[in-house]
């Protein structure tokens, strides 16, 4: 028996095989896990029919996180499914393309500012609370990712810091108003890792080798090391731990520069 027997874990963002998300699933699924996901749009309906199917998974819900209307539907069905639920693992974010590239002034504008702190920051929140009356009884765990740029400048990732970094602020507040109910809020900082998501940001290839070189472990992460943090902090075994940030990015955010 893993150590997430018992629980049911709802998993938003799956989009490939590719994605964290789906590491997270896979390690999920090893440890025990009962699992739920969504998928945004009808174009990835099929390939997350087929992830859930190798997890033993049926439940594969609609969900755009930009619609108050889309998030009741998706746990009205999922409520057909599960009356109650142990884990929420949000794997969410988005910026227009073109936002991501060049300086930070001149990418920056007010349309792609908002779909940024929607889609990457406010859907948590969103989520959380349309989770809340399936979690509540059940000493629940709330999970979302995030990125060093939420506390540092990093190059071409431009407004996704500041969206991160009201995700990472959200974790906080969601945590000291869910933990009197037993229910845990926090976020895996991860490495860069060769996701689809990533290869939006202009430069992502230097990246990766910037943090190989400087890394106290001297490599980049995988995509399993962040799946196997998630199911810990998602555990029991991580029952005293929550409002955190836990960095999994072979400690470069440790590192000063290189010398």
């Amino acid at each position: 028996m893993g150590f997430l027997s018992g629980k049911r874990a709802l998993i938003v963002g799956v989009a490939s095989k590719r994605s964290i998300a789906w590491a997270i699933a896979e390690s999920f699924a090893e440890q025990g896990a009962e699992l739920a996901f969504t998928y945004q749009n009808e174009k990835l309906k099929s390939r997350v029919d087929e992830i859930a199917e190798q997890t033993d998974s049926n439940i594969n819900i609609e969900l755009d996180v930009t619609s108050d209307e889309s998030i009741e539907n998706c746990f009205a069905e999922l409520k057909n499914h599960w009356d109650e639920f142990d884990i929420l693992v949000h794997s969410v974010g988005f910026a227009p393309r073109e936002a991501l590239a060049g300086r930070f002034l001149e990418a920056t504008d007010r349309e792609s500012w908002s779909i940024a702190q929607d889609i990457s920051a406010y859907s948590l929140t969103a989520l959380s609370r349309a989770a809340y009356p399936f979690m509540k009884e059940r000493q629940g765990s709330v999970l979302t990712l995030s990125y060093l740029g939420a506390v540092r400048s990093v190059k071409n990732y431009n407004l996704m810091g500041p969206a991160k970094a009201a995700l990472e602020s959200s974790v906080r507040f969601l945590a000291a108003d869910l933990g009197g109910e037993g229910i845990r809020v926090n976020a895996i900082s991860a490495g860069p890792i060769k996701t689809l998501a990533a290869s939006g940001v202009a430069g992502f290839r230097e990246m990766l080798n910037g943090y190989a070189e400087m890394a106290p472990l001297k490599r980049n992460i995988t995509a399993a090391e962040v799946g196997n943090a998630s199911a810990f902090l998602c555990s029991d075994l991580a029952s005293g731990i929550t409002g955190q940030v836990l960095y999994v990015d072979a400690g470069f955010n440790i590192t000063g520069f290189a010398g």
